[in-house]
């Protein structure tokens, strides 16, 4: 087979031209990805600014929250008063914590603040929060994923032993502590208020910071009081799970009650 050398210059040119529908194809392709990147950076810019005007409206319905009802106790400009301690810097997780669980406003003062229905709705809850936040950086609420009691109940049942048992109990029932106050009993607590609790350190509690627990060894600690409140004693009756205390106390009014009624009763039938 032969090749014809004798193609004209004109054919040659022609050869290496582009097709006038490849060019229309190229066209069409820049201008799909230029509107497409238009599009979500319009997009993603629309829904910071609705985010920005959100949070913006959610800090002042906080603020008129925090003036109408927690002002006069820790002033106007969270400063503090003498009823009250500064909220600056708290952070939102602590505001969480004591509005979410009715423990503020303070219904009395007293050695501690109790548990008592939430005066609140979530959403004034939050924008309290979020409000308190702004005056300086503090504790956040945490993440979801933190709070399913999905993590390894084995190492939070050994770290509550360590940092919690001591006051709260080893079965998280509560205990007593000096001067009128107390450990509360952590039966039914949301997982929100244990993690914030150990974050923030409210009344008489340590602070346990990531660099004392990390956010993993208090998912595992919320994980293993789950797991104990969903699990039956197996030991028997819990006797309140307060320990040697109620069991001795149960020892010593049933236990030597029913002796001494036994031998009342053998001595009656021996007269």
């Amino acid at each position: 087979m032969f090749r014809n050398h004798n193609r004209s210059p004109r054919q040659q040119r022609n050869t290496g031209r582009r097709s006038p529908l490849a060019t229309t194809a190229l066209i069409a392709v820049g201008l799909l990805f230029t509107g497409g990147a238009y599009a979500a950076f319009s997009t993603s810019t629309a829904s910071a600014e609705t985010a920005h005007a959100a949070s913006a409206s959610t800090v002042a319905e906080g603020k008129k929250l925090f003036q109408a009802n927690c002002a006069s106790c820790h002033g106007l400009a969270l400063e503090g008063t003498d009823e009250a301690p500064s909220l600056i810097g708290v952070g939102a997780a602590s505001v969480d914590f004591q509005v979410g669980t009715g423990r503020m406003p303070l219904q009395a003062q007293g050695p501690q603040a109790p548990v008592k229905p939430v005066q609140f709705t979530d959403e004034q809850v939050r924008a309290l929060a979020e409000y308190v936040a702004t005056s300086g950086p503090g504790p956040s609420i945490p993440d979801e994923s933190l709070l399913q009691a999905d993590g390894d109940a084995a190492n939070g049942a050994e770290l509550f032993r360590v940092n919690c048992a001591m006051c709260h109990n080893v079965a998280g029932a509560g205990g007593a502590l000096t001067e009128g106050k107390f450990a509360p009993a952590l039966t039914g607590v949301e997982p929100v208020h244990i993690y914030e609790a150990m974050v923030t350190g409210p009344q008489n509690m340590p602070v346990f910071n990531d660099a004392n627990l990390t956010p993993e060894d208090k998912r595992d600690i919320i994980t293993s009081l789950k797991f104990t409140q969903a699990n039956s004693t197996v030991g028997g009756h819990a006797l309140g799970s307060l320990g040697p205390v109620a069991e001795g106390l149960f020892m010593w009014i049933f236990g030597l009650g029913a002796v001494v009624a036994l031998t009342v009763w053998i001595t009656a039938r021996s007269n």
